[in-house]
């Protein structure tokens, strides 16, 4: 076969008109309706409901990005890098409940975007990823910028598809979308060959809908939520834990009026952060590896878990024989496959969150009297609370930068996080009371996932503070997102935690190697208040615990994006802590206590 004919660009593309010298004057106009596959792809964009899109252009995407120029309603956000992108609508998307959309080209572009799509994977976050392709005579020709970006991304989208034709395009882009937004929510993903992009249609494409074969369970199989009910009936020590589908599946009040009814305690996972409000008399804070000894003490003794949107994964239980041990479980979740998947449900309740708690509800005849349990809980809340040691001079400490933080911003304020040491602290020292005001990487672990994210918050949320806390380490991954706060002006405090070291890792080297701090020490790393500067946002440091509050505030009152720099103690760790694998109610509040676990 002849290669080079076998390569010839494809025949969809406008031919240029013929010379007319009245067209050429003419003003550019509006197209009415659709007329290229292009067109169709932002139309489907449009019944959607899509308001701001997170993207890079580049040669294969570009047609879609001209169909784009027509169409100001649409906020086209231009991002440093593809994988801000993808983290940007990922917290779009945690913000507003509904999928963020984010574009990238062909090639580089759309691997650029894997890490944040596997990110959202993980944590059934809605995303939307649409990618330019080359154009499909050359596909597997190893054409400039091909990669076989369906084959790529398949293990990590819940629904990924081909663009063949012009006239479906715009079918399939909404129904990717459904896709992304109904049942367990996460990423999908088109890919959009150029010639498809560009070839003549006036095919409009209808309301995204999702497949007639796609049927989420709604409501859980009544005889399991007697049986479960009848067991809660007669528990001592019941406990619920609210997991990210509390958020996602919009049950957080459902879950607020049950808890309270029946006067039940309530842990939350790191997903479910701000499901439960923390300054509630019952909540018993995050439970995990770094959770609070309290929850984790809670789970460990309770006989009855109510386990609603939760995966159970490895970092909240440690080792799976040892969490829960006397509990029977009610597992509450809209995927079928995590039933059982990680911890054994004896009352598996397959359906929505918040329609499953009304079943349980309408259910239950009588509470159980928990009393008893309550002063148990309470015991431990005071034996075991979170605290840190404050010296009256340096160094200075991170929980203490995060707790003033918390204290000189508005209560709504929505937290992001990269991942490591700051993420932790950032968990346990902030008090959250409302769902979607916590964003961060919890099952990949993503470092860099703060900033981009802080972005794709602010602009979901435009009246809403922002603050994103990032460790040193975690934001030299992603700092180029900073340029983008800049241009678009938008009013964010980032706040580096800055113990120049991979502070996670080197903490784990301290614990488990030995103290071998191989590449986890820096040694130097830039002066990130002077850099913000040098991007155009405002720079602050801080060294010492005086300067905190001031130095806070001043940053949360600046009209645009601010970095401060807070240089902390470098040996400070995360405590509590479980070691990986453990038993969740050995904790460790300090070094010796570590050792003595291992």
């Amino acid at each position: 076969m002849d290669r080079t004919a076998q390569q010839q660009p494809p025949t969809a593309q406008h031919d240029p008109p013929e010379s007319d010298t009245s067209a050429s004057q003419a003003e550019p106009s509006e197209s009415d309706g659709v007329e290229t596959g292009a067109d169709a792809v932002v139309a489907a964009l449009e019944a959607a409901g899509v308001d701001d899109l997170f993207g890079v252009q580049g040669g294969a995407i570009m047609p879609v990005y001209d169909a784009l120029y027509d169409h100001d309603e649409l906020n086209h956000v231009t991002m440093a890098h593809e994988q801000g992108a993808a983290h940007a609508a990922d917290a779009y998307g945690i913000v507003t409940g509904e999928p963020g959309v984010c574009l990238a080209t062909s090639g580089p572009g759309a691997t650029n975007l894997v890490t944040g799509l596997a990110d959202a994977s993980m944590d059934s976050d809605p995303v939307l990823a649409l990618t330019g392709q080359v154009p499909t005579d050359f596909v597997g020709s190893d054409a400039f910028q091909e990669t076989d970006t369906t084959g790529v991304t398949q293990p990590i989208t819940k629904h990924n598809s081909f663009a063949q034709d012009p006239d479906t395009v715009g079918d399939a882009v909404g129904t990717a979308w459904a896709l992304a937004n109904d049942g367990r929510q996460g990423p999908t993903l088109v890919d959009l060959p150029k010639d498809v992009s560009l070839a003549e249609t006036t095919s409009e494409p209808d309301s995204p809908e999702t497949p007639d074969t796609y049927s989420p369970p709604t409501e859980a199989d009544e005889v399991v939520v007697r049986a479960a009910t009848e067991a809660l009936e007669a528990t001592q020590r019941p406990v619920i834990l609210a997991g990210g589908g509390v958020i996602k599946g919009e049950a957080c009040d459902r879950l607020r009026s049950f808890a309270r009814e029946y006067e039940i305690p309530v842990v939350t996972t790191m997903p479910g952060l701000g499901s439960f409000p923390e300054d509630d008399p019952l909540s018993m804070g995050m439970a995990g590896m770094h959770g609070t000894g309290y929850a984790n003490l809670a789970l460990a003794n309770c006989d009855f878990l109510l386990g609603v949107g939760t995966r159970f994964d490895d970092r909240l239980t440690g080792g799976v024989e040892t969490f829960a041990p006397e509990a029977e479980v009610a597992h509450v979740d809209i995927d079928p496959a995590e039933m059982s998947k990680n911890i054994f449900a004896d009352y598996p309740l397959v359906g929505d969150a918040r329609r499953v708690l009304d079943q349980l509800d309408d259910a239950i005849a009588t509470g159980p009297d928990l009393t008893e349990w309550h002063e148990t809980c309470k015991r431990w809340v005071e034996t075991y609370p979170l605290e840190y040691e404050m010296p009256d001079s340096d160094p200075l400490k991170p929980e203490y930068v995060v707790e003033t933080a918390d204290a000189v911003t508005p209560e709504e304020t929505i937290v992001t996080t990269g991942v490591g040491q700051h993420q932790m602290w950032a968990c346990l020292f902030w008090e959250y009371t409302e769902p979607r005001t916590w964003v961060s990487s919890h099952g990949l672990g993503t470092m860099g996932y703060g900033l981009p994210a802080a972005i794709g918050a602010k602009v979901a949320a435009p009246e809403t503070e922002v603050v994103c806390f990032e460790g040193d380490g975690s934001l030299l991954m992603t700092i180029q997102s900073l340029s983008v706060a800049v241009r678009e002006n938008l009013d964010i405090t980032v706040v580096v935690l800055n113990n120049e070291a991979i502070g996670m890792v080197r903490q784990w080297q301290d614990g488990f190697f030995e103290g071998r701090h191989m590449a986890s020490e820096y040694g130097w790393v830039p002066e990130f208040d002077t850099l913000a500067e040098a991007f155009g946002a405002r720079g602050f440091r801080i060294d010492e615990a005086e300067d905190v509050e001031a130095t806070l505030t001043a940053a949360h009152e600046y009209d645009g994006p601010a970095v401060v720099d807070a240089h902390i103690d470098p040996e400070e760790n995360v405590y509590p802590m479980v070691p990986s694998g453990g038993d969740n109610a050995r904790f460790a509040l300090n070094d010796e206590q570590l050792e003595g676990l291992e």
